[in-house]
């Protein structure tokens, strides 16, 4: 069609007057020929491609490829020609196409999941790239994911529209489903020798998420839901890793209250030494995974070591056994941050956490306590009175009206709140 009108405009067109109008003669009449085919064809009951390809006739190739063509685009501009097909009859056939295409996603997705499920129980280690470990599974169902987008795209640009709304409905649902299959996974993998080594690849296979969603779907709010299970996944993939080694930490924190803070450096010095131990294993962690999982352990570190303060079994009564203690406490906190963050760790939210509380319990004056403890609580608004109560009652010189005075500082709502960031919700007390 497209050769014979050009030949139209070449050799006849200028064999005719004008006003004959011989180019949007013989395009009308090719029109009406072509779209009485079409038309035809459309009563079938058609296969998906037939389908795909028509509308990318009717849509795409037929205005853009053959009417818009350099030959024949300034000759057609003003012959009304039409759609090839009665726009209720094209809406009805994108409606199948993106219910069809949605379905054999979600199907290729299932499937790619499926496979890679099936390798981390049969034991089959992950690929390692770049030092990393590494599953194509996120590489897998971005193409799946992205060909489809592109198909639709093909066709119209609104249609590839309406399909990226279809396709990110499907992809929510199958990151959760994905999810769900990696939690089964910790439970029921632990004896597995390569189980670890797959935990990491599949918190490895978030960033590839991640980034793909962010610059081919324009995806950038961390809060949407579409990105939960990639952080649910990521949350108890790191609380696997790192179970052992906390479980080794926490008779070393106990140490604290069992010989009543007595030799606070050497049994921080042992924890550090146990975790510098365990972090060669994390080294196949992506970077920016590596430094999060660091920054859970520099919120255990410092978690732990306020519950220890918070037991209670130590009451100083001396304002001089009370700044002893918290030049222990103080030199402790230093340690911790300064090895957290010379590993990786940027939580610089927990950098007030303990020499506040130092502070708190090296002061002597409740005017100026009650000035620390304002200040902590706009830091941590998840700091209570049970808290307050447990640190307090180290000073064993405040009396009780000193006490209430204090602790009824945390009755005035500074307006402050940052649940992302809970240090206290995790410390029970009482």
């Amino acid at each position: 069609m497209k050769e014979d009108l050009e030949a139209v405009v070449e050799r006849l067109k200028p064999l005719f007057p004008a006003e004959f109008g011989v180019v949007a003669t013989y395009a009308k009449s090719y029109h009406q020929h072509f779209a009485a085919h079409l038309a035809s064809m459309a009563q079938f009951e058609l296969c998906e491609r037939d389908i795909y390809l028509l509308l990318l006739w009717v849509q795409n190739f037929y205005p853009n490829d053959i009417l818009k063509s350099p030959k024949l685009a300034k000759e057609l501009q003003d012959v009304s020609l039409g759609s090839l097909l009665p726009l209720k009859q094209i809406h009805l056939l994108e409606a199948t196409f993106l219910s069809t295409e949605a379905a054999n996603v979600k199907e290729l997705m299932a499937r790619a999941l499926e496979m890679e499920s099936q390798h981390w129980a049969q034991d089959v280690a992950p690929h390692r790239l770049d030092g990393h470990c590494h599953s194509e599974l996120a590489i897998d169902i971005i193409q799946i994911v992205s060909q489809g987008q592109a198909k639709a795209e093909n066709i119209t640009p609104d249609l590839g529209t309406q399909m990226k709304q279809v396709l990110l409905v499907e992809l929510a649902m199958f990151l959760r489903s994905y999810q769900r299959t990696f939690d089964e996974f910790l439970e029921r993998g632990k004896q597995l020798r390569n189980y670890r080594a797959n935990i990491i690849a599949n918190i490895n296979n978030c960033l590839s998420f991640r980034t793909s969603m962010e610059q081919k779907w324009q995806i950038q709010d961390p809060r949407s839901h579409l990105l939960d299970p990639l952080s649910e996944l990521k949350v108890h993939g790191f609380d696997t890793l790192l179970q052992n080694l906390f479980v080794d930490l926490k008779p070393l924190f106990k140490r604290f209250t069992q010989t009543r803070w007595a030799a606070p450096v050497e049994t921080l010095e042992e924890i550090i030494d146990t975790i510098v131990g365990r972090l060669p294993e994390f080294s196949e962690l992506q970077d920016c995974f590596r430094e999060e999982l660091m920054e859970s352990v520099h919120l255990y570190l410092v978690k732990e070591y306020i519950i220890r303060l918070s037991k209670r079994r130590l009451v100083l009564k001396t304002a001089e056994q009370q700044q002893q203690l918290a030049r222990h406490i103080l030199a402790n906190a230093n340690v911790i941050h300064n090895f957290c963050t010379q590993n990786g760790s940027a939580a610089t939210w927990l950098d007030p956490a303990l020499p506040t509380l130092a502070e708190i319990i090296r002061l002597q004056d409740p005017s100026a306590i009650k000035i620390e403890v304002a200040t902590y609580a706009t830091w941590y608004p998840d700091f209570s009175k049970g808290h307050l109560n447990a640190i307090l009652a180290i000073k064993g010189n405040l009396s009780n009206s000193e006490v209430r005075s204090i602790r009824n500082i945390l009755d005035i709502n500074t307006g402050v709140q940052n649940p992302s960031r809970s240090l206290f919700s995790h410390i029970k007390v009482g």
